[in-house]
């Protein structure tokens, strides 16, 4: 007899197209960082829907909040205003100190696209014609947003794209100051690369991106869909080298598992748009702006940021700590990390953890990503580290 996570992923397989595959666990409630699969079985939660579940799973503020707003208002489309989308507007530029102008969307990869535009639009009125951004670097996989990421694995069977982006290594700074010259319009970049595997650039790399932009009078966007919203332990990654980019675009933990994603322009950059310029139906919905400002409000009265840091640097000490010839390292910053292995068994790695009931990202074939909910505890995390030994070793089996 099949369990029930095989009978829906046979389900699953049948009326899907197959762009992801099927996934290995089929997920049917959460309460904190741990989840139920359909089957029952347990799992703690240590990639939290790709750094999405900032507050986990189940936060009474955050049910609140979406239970609230959805009985008083689900939906408006950009034909009116409501309150919680200036709320949390405001909110935003409070955090990040203005001037700047908010555009609010559903997902980073449409945080992303109004990023492109955007810049677009900025250099064909100051004469630039074309885009800088990182090798193996990641913005989307909609045509705008994939133009601009650096992994041909991906991103080459879509192509020609309509737009010019010259690809420099990520983390060196002469490479980038040689590609931006006074005819690039904007550079995209990541604070620190998400997809290629939690891989963080060298110290002062942002600031020298800052000022090689800036010489050149090119728009510097920061992609913070993973790295934003306390997931390093600052509400945004790029405030650790004290930079300030033009354009800053977020997702996934803003919303704590409710679809929205935000580009934020600073100065000239945030004056970009006029009338029509950009749009989207659901962007600015009421019940994803409310349960944003419920993560927010959260993470500031509970101490998340400070709870994330040091969660993280008891993560990170103790993988460093465990010594194994599968493992070379760990890197990252916060609860936004990679156990970094000496071949290529992540996918391995992910299955053995999955069945010690951990729930970690094979992000890339000798990296595995961990971005455990912003909540977790102090006994959650020793227990993923007392189990990690073991996993490891029945990777290398």
């Amino acid at each position: 007899m099949s369990t029930r996570t095989e009978a829906l992923s046979e389900r699953f397989e049948a009326a899907f197209m197959r762009n992801y595959g099927v996934p290995p666990v089929a997920i049917a409630r959460g309460e904190g960082s741990t989840v139920w699969d359909v089957d029952g079985r347990r799992y703690l939660d240590f990639i939290g829907g790709i750094a999405v579940t900032s507050l986990g799973h189940g936060h009474p503020a955050l049910v609140e909040a979406v239970s609230r707003q959805v009985a008083a208002l689900a939906h408006t489309s950009n034909l009116f205003l409501h309150e919680p989308e200036v709320l949390l507007a405001e909110r935003l530029i409070g955090l990040l100190g203005g001037p700047a102008r908010v555009f609010l969307a559903n997902s980073g990869t449409e945080a992303n696209e109004a990023a492109l535009k955007l810049a677009i639009k900025y250099g064909k009125a100051h004469g630039k014609s074309y885009f800088v951004a990182a090798e193996m670097g990641f913005h989307g996989r909609t045509l705008g947003a994939l133009a601009l990421t650096g992994k041909a694995s991906i991103r080459d069977q879509f192509g020609p794209f309509p737009i010019d982006v010259r690809f420099v290594p990520y983390g060196d700074a002469d490479a980038l100051k040689n590609a931006v010259t006074g005819d690039c319009a904007a550079v995209f970049l990541e604070p620190t690369q998400g997809e290629a595997g939690v891989v963080p650039p060298p110290e002062g790399y942002l600031a020298a991106a800052r000022e090689i932009c800036s010489a050149a009078g090119a728009l510097l966007v920061a992609d913070e869909i993973q790295s934003a919203i306390g997931r390093t332990g600052r509400w945004f990654a790029h405030q650790a080298e004290g930079v300030l980019p033009d354009v800053l675009t977020l997702a996934k933990g803003l919303g704590g598992g409710m679809p929205i994603g935000a580009c934020i322009g600073f100065g000239e950059a945030g004056t970009v748009f006029g009338l029509g310029d950009h749009g989207s139906t659901f962007g600015g919905n009421p019940v994803s702006c409310a349960a944003a400002l419920a993560v927010l409000d959260t993470i500031e009265r509970d101490g998340l940021l400070e709870h994330a840091e040091s969660m993280g640097r008891r993560l990170a000490d103790g993988i460093s700590a465990v010594s194994h010839p599968l493992l070379k390292g760990v890197r990252g910053r916060g609860l936004w990390l990679a156990a970094v292995l000496t071949s290529d068994r992540a996918a391995r790695v992910q299955a053995t953890a999955q069945e010690a009931g951990f729930l970690v990202n094979a992000v890339q074939p000798d990296a595995v990503r961990l971005a455990p909910p912003l909540v977790v505890t102090d006994a959650e995390v020793s227990s993923f580290l007392d189990a990690f030994p073991a996993i490891l070793e029945a990777a290398d089996a």
